[in-house]
């Protein structure tokens, strides 16, 4: 990977809030440089982004890398292949709890897997609510294995007036810690 490339994998899992992957793809897309984007989807997933009328990007310009849910042969599947870190956006509570006890049976959950062995940002934007006692031990577990946990849970204190406001608000929060500078100007400034 040179310099200029920087790499982020994204894995959608089946659970609503489809439309917080879609826009981390297209700001991903509008930073600059670019950030290449390798992407694994399950079939749940595109399922609920269907029901939910969200149509996943595909750009011409910017690499967009799409692997299958079961393609362990993927790159993403290897610590060698050198990225930034990678986003599981939404997070059902199903990945979460793989990724907690490092159940790797298919491409997303290895993937995770490979950057908590490597050290590498693992973000879970998890999308639930309430939360059991499992979750949070999920949560916890994931936590402690080096995975930071950020559930969708958008703040108003932005006074917020659309539902992309709000989505922009977690998106901004996933770029801040993958350290990608982004124009979203979403930051907490006090209170005048």
């Amino acid at each position: 990977m040179s310099e200029q490339t920087r790499r982020v994998v994204v894995g959608v899992s089946g659970a609503s809030g489809s439309i917080y992957a879609k826009r981390l793809i297209e700001v991903l897309h509008e930073v600059y440089p670019p950030v290449e984007v390798h992407l694994i989807i399950t079939d749940t997933a595109k399922a609920i982004a269907e029901h939910e009328h969200v149509i996943f990007p595909n750009f011409k310009e910017n690499a967009v890398f799409r692997y299958a849910p079961d393609d362990l042969f993927a790159p993403v599947a290897s610590g060698s292949f050198v990225h930034s870190g990678m986003v599981i956006i939404p997070c059902s509570m199903k990945t979460l709890s793989a990724v907690a006890t490092g159940y790797a049976s298919g491409l997303m959950t290895r993937a995770a897997d490979v950057c908590l062995k490597e050290r590498r940002p693992l973000v879970l934007v998890v999308r639930e609510t309430p939360l059991s006692r499992v979750h949070m031990k999920n949560m916890l577990s994931a936590h402690d294995a080096g995975a930071v946990l950020l559930p969708a849970s958008p703040p108003f204190y932005m006074n917020p007036d659309t539902i992309l406001d709000l989505v922009d608000t977690i998106i901004a929060r996933v770029l801040d810690i993958l350290y990608i500078n982004h124009d979203l100007n979403l930051r907490w400034t006090g209170v005048e």
